[in-house]
């Protein structure tokens, strides 16, 4: 397996699949900047557009902004617009994640830019989708996952709804649809010679995500209740449980044959070899507790390490990085000093990389502009037109 640690210098030329694709990303929050993270994880030369400003003082731990090269442009100015639409010209893809309307009124909309180059994929990214009643409402990942109805579906009975960090919204639901519409939108370019817009909205993406939920719903397996179904803690064999020195659990035995493994090695009674019917899960749940409440979680874990019973240990982010399953297949990296999840997924011939640490404001502009094709680079930030705002140290 090739050193998914490996982190090319500055300037060498990535080996993962997507080697030699151009991909303009129109600095934003969130979804788009995981979006771009991915691409360039995957190979892609991504360069990040930002607004000229204070930097967000984050630096090597501002991780989402990795594997990419920054330039500084205004955009309210007409001649920053024209540089960029030069780079229009050259890119295969731009990713951008303003409100409706916005890029269309900065001189930098899908019309604009495919008229440029009829061959760029235009990646449009939002919570609410490019058209609607509420599409220029404002909002952030918890109100877009609400409106599905994913989030109702999350966390136990009788108790709020359990809200998912950002990670099934902004991530799942946004960057993840969004990085698959544009590469099946390069795919489809390969025949038609002709770019299309990809309209990726969070609501749309976490909708997508409860397809298997619906089918359940109408063939009457599931009920749109929280905490009362087979994947939500409604059942005593699919949940987590707390350990004597207080932390957790988990237990996804669905199976008949891993079910019994898992009774087998918890140590339960006889009488629950076989799963009880519904009025006796109450009575299993009790003593499945009682059993996990009886050691500590790494005295657990070492009972069903390897075992299919299907029992994991809930571990904390720090302590995930230093499992050894995790450690040995390099599932995290050190970037700069700060630790961070690997690029996923993998590939046994073109191997993704972390392609560079995160980028200071500005501190590729000359650089992208001569890569890219550009005459006049520095003329452009000496006028002002395009910046260049990062100074490196000097001893």
């Amino acid at each position: 397996m090739p050193d998914q640690a490996h982190i090319p210098e500055v300037g060498t030329p990535s080996s993962g699949p997507l080697t030699g694709l151009k991909v303009l990303e129109l600095g934003g929050i969130g979804p788009g900047p995981f979006a771009a993270m991915l691409l360039s994880d995957m190979g892609a030369d991504v360069v990040r557009v930002d607004r000229p400003g204070p930097e967000s003082g984050l630096g090597a731990t501002d991780v989402l902004q990795r594997g990419r090269r920054s330039v500084v442009l205004d955009l309210r100015r007409d001649e920053s617009v024209t540089v960029l639409l030069q780079l229009v010209e050259q890119a295969d893809v731009l990713i951008e994640g303003y409100r409706p309307g916005v890029a269309e009124r900065l001189g930098v909309g899908p019309d604009t830019c495919l008229a440029r180059n009829p061959r760029i994929v235009y990646g449009r990214m939002t919570g609410w989708g490019q058209s609607g009643p509420w599409a220029q409402m404002a909002g952030h990942d918890i109100n877009y996952v609400a409106l599905t109805g994913a989030l109702h579906a999350i966390g136990r009975a009788g108790e709020p709804p359990a809200v998912p960090v950002n990670m099934l919204g902004d991530f799942g639901a946004g960057s993840t649809y969004l990085v698959m519409g544009v590469l099946a939108a390069l795919w489809e370019s390969r025949s038609s010679g002709r770019g299309q817009v990809v309209d990726a909205a969070i609501v749309d993406g976490a909708a997508s995500l409860t397809t298997m939920l619906h089918g359940m719903l109408h063939a009457g397996s599931w009920k749109d209740e929280r905490g009362v179904n087979l994947l939500d803690t409604g059942r005593p064999w699919y949940d987590v449980y707390e350990t004597s020195d207080g932390r957790w659990m988990t237990v996804g035995a669905l199976e008949s044959k891993f079910y019994g493994q898992f009774v087998t090695l918890l140590g339960l009674p006889e009488q629950f070899a076989r799963r009880p019917k519904s009025d006796g899960w109450p009575e299993l749940r009790k003593h499945i507790a009682e059993r996990f409440r009886s050691k500590t979680q790494t005295e657990w874990t070492a009972v069903f390490e390897c075992t299919d019973a299907c029992v994991a240990p809930v571990l904390t982010l720090g302590e995930a990085a230093e499992h050894p399953h995790l450690r040995e297949r390099q599932t995290f990296v050190d970037i700069a000093g700060v630790r961070q999840p690997a690029p996923a997924p993998r590939f046994d011939r073109t191997p993704g990389a972390v392609q560079r640490r995160p980028a200071r404001l500005g501190e590729h502009t000359l650089e992208v502009l001569t890569d890219w094709g550009l005459e006049g680079g520095q003329e452009l930030i000496a006028r002002g037109i395009a910046g260049n705002t990062y100074k490196p140290a000097t001893n």
